[in-house]
């Protein structure tokens, strides 16, 4: 399902960062009382009324030269382009201001729902205010108090309001979605180009050439597939162009699309930070994971290199342990071979299930090998277990307290449960309940 995106705009120091925090629920935006301070977008998701959608914090936008200004209004302008619906938040303290009535101007070229929403109205007696924001021209305006969370629930009712249809996407059980993540310049597009034979995508070698994620359709060994490609993903806080800005979030959707991600590395420049970062939206949402170690012909590809290189990635990406590794080059096309049956493999893993009398046969034998653990004299009693779902595969165990279930047995069963199925390139899903 196609989340709907939620963008906050409003001129500096307004309370966007602090509005953002109460919808998503935790401190995320640094919330200062600075001017500005809110230096790139921030996303999260929020929920309301059974709608999941992401939520865009802005930096204020205000007409100037400064530098910092320009890029400000270059975000929130990129932010207006992705919403669906666009949160307009102004200082109801300072009533509307020339910086107000501007940002008004560039809202109303966007054609998107706008909500307005005047923060600050933490007194009731200051409603009486609320009138004056009417001839911004968009429709009622809302007192809310970012601070208290006063009025944010009549706020998000119109917000949600205007989404779009949420329908299902139309997915094809027997086509297998994968997308190619990773930082700029690994070597997407070339990899699309190489799978494809043909030059149906941009390469270039300035870093994010890639505008917008391009599906692409593609059949090999007897297999439907989908090629989803996207922008390369920016380490937020440094200063990019601005097309690039909202690259993490067009990853995140195609990450919400696809069955396989495929997580790119530059052979060339090593293993960053930011690839740890990139790998965890895939596993965190669940998705089986291919690890394609790229540009493999510009480095000594040896065997023992290769070895050595894989050891290297599997003690940064400890919680890819399930992840198979694949090295090639897309432009000499150099063990291209290896990546399509790898693709194949992780997503027959990811929708794998498992018939319940054998999966509790291995459970036993688990448990044989390894008795459960107690606690403050108690043990752990296992009765028996079940496959509730694929994609990725998830298995629930009923057991007489599941206080009792310590993390690091519940980490032997699942290893044990890997051990006996495979479930390669799949994260697994292991949850412990009570027998009612």
């Amino acid at each position: 399902m196609r989340k709907s995106v939620v963008a906050i705009v409003g001129r500096p120091n307004v309370g966007k960062s602090t509005i953002f925090n109460r919808l998503v629920g935790e401190r995320i935006s640094i919330v200062e009382d600075i001017p500005g301070v809110t230096r790139d977008r921030i996303y999260a998701n929020a929920e309301w009324l059974n709608h999941t959608f992401n939520i865009i914090d802005t930096g204020g936008i205000e007409i100037g030269d400064e530098p910092l200004l320009v890029q400000m209004r270059q975000q929130a302008e990129i932010a207006i382009d992705e919403a669906d619906v666009i949160v307009f938040l102004l200082n109801g303290k300072e009533g509307i201001t020339a910086a107000d009535d501007e940002v008004a101007k560039l809202l109303f070229k966007s054609n998107k729902p706008i909500v307005v929403g005047v923060n600050k109205m933490d007194n009731p007696q200051m409603h009486e205010t609320i009138y004056e924001y009417y001839s911004l021209g968009f429709g009622q305006p809302y007192p809310i108090s970012g601070t208290h969370g006063l009025g944010l629930g009549d706020l998000l009712d119109e917000v949600v309001g205007h989404f779009p249809n949420e329908a299902e996407e139309e997915k094809d059980e027997d086509t297998i979605y994968f997308s190619l993540i990773g930082r700029p310049n690994v070597g997407k597009s070339s990899l699309v180009n190489a799978l494809l034979n043909e030059d149906r995508v941009i390469v270039s070698e300035i870093e994010g050439t890639t505008r917008d994620a391009i599906d692409t359709k593609l059949h090999r060994d007897d297999q439907d597939f989908v090629i989803i490609d996207t922008a390369g993903m920016r380490k937020r806080g440094k200063v990019y162009e601005s097309t690039e800005k909202y690259s993490v979030l067009r990853a995140l959707r195609a990450i919400e699309r696809s069955d396989v991600v495929l997580v790119l590395i530059d052979a060339e420049t090593g293993i960053r930070e930011q690839d740890k970062r990139i790998a965890g939206y895939a596993h965190d949402a669940g998705r089986a994971i291919v690890i394609v170690v790229n540009k493999w012909d510009t480095v000594e590809s040896n065997e023992k290199a290769m070895k050595e290189f894989e050891k290297n990635i599997r003690a940064h990406f400890q919680y890819l342990d399930y992840a198979p590794v694949v090295f090639l080059s897309a432009k000499t096309k150099k063990r291209m071979h290896t990546l399509i049956p790898a693709i194949k493999v992780a997503s027959e893993s990811h929708t794998k299930r498992i018939p319940t009398n054998v999966l509790n046969d291995v459970i036993m034998d688990a448990i044989a090998m390894n008795p459960t653990p107690t606690l403050k004299g108690k043990r752990l009693k296992v009765l028996y277990a079940t496959q509730v779902a694929v994609q990725p595969p998830s298995f629930v165990v009923f057991v007489n307290d599941p206080e009792l279930m310590h993390f690091s047995y519940e980490r032997f069963l699942e290893n044990k449960i890997r051990d006996a199925f495979g479930f390669v390139g799949t994260p697994i899903k292991l949850f412990a309940r009570r027998r009612q």
